[in-house]
């Protein structure tokens, strides 16, 4: 009977009984004034612990920034899951935390945002996904 009990409990977590997360996945684009790239790499190897912990707690996560010059350019993309439920209120609490608003003013400098993220107000631009393989 314990068995029994044991092997329906496993059969019910595998089968999937566990809550399903919603993820929505997101990538954007930035400018970098190239003066600025080795600050830049400085305060991302050393990322303020107050701004990861506000960045898990606005649900996101597999949060990647890379690297590439383009003509000439240099250019900042990044990846990032969003697993909460309203993406517009998490991004709202996250532009309010006091950590993350001194960690922007530490990244603004090296940055150059593109036209529609510049009349906008933003620093990234958001891009539309074209593929995605699971």
């Amino acid at each position: 009977m314990r068995t029994a009990i044991c092997f329906l409990l496993c059969l019910l977590l595998l089968c999937g009984c566990r809550q399903q997360v919603s993820v929505s996945r997101y990538g954007m684009v930035t400018g970098i004034k190239p003066e600025k790239i080795a600050c830049y790499k400085a305060l991302h190897a050393a990322v303020w612990p107050g701004v990861v912990k506000t960045i898990e707690a606005c649900h996101i996560r597999n949060y990647s920034i890379y690297l590439k010059e383009i003509d000439g350019r240099y250019f900042l993309f990044s990846y990032f899951e969003y697993t909460g439920s309203n993406f517009e209120t998490d991004m709202k609490k996250m532009a309010a935390d006091s950590v993350t608003r001194r960690w922007w003013k530490e990244t603004a400098p090296t940055q150059i945002p593109l036209p529609d993220a510049a009349a906008a107000g933003q620093t990234w631009s958001g891009m539309k996904e074209v593929m995605h393989l699971p």
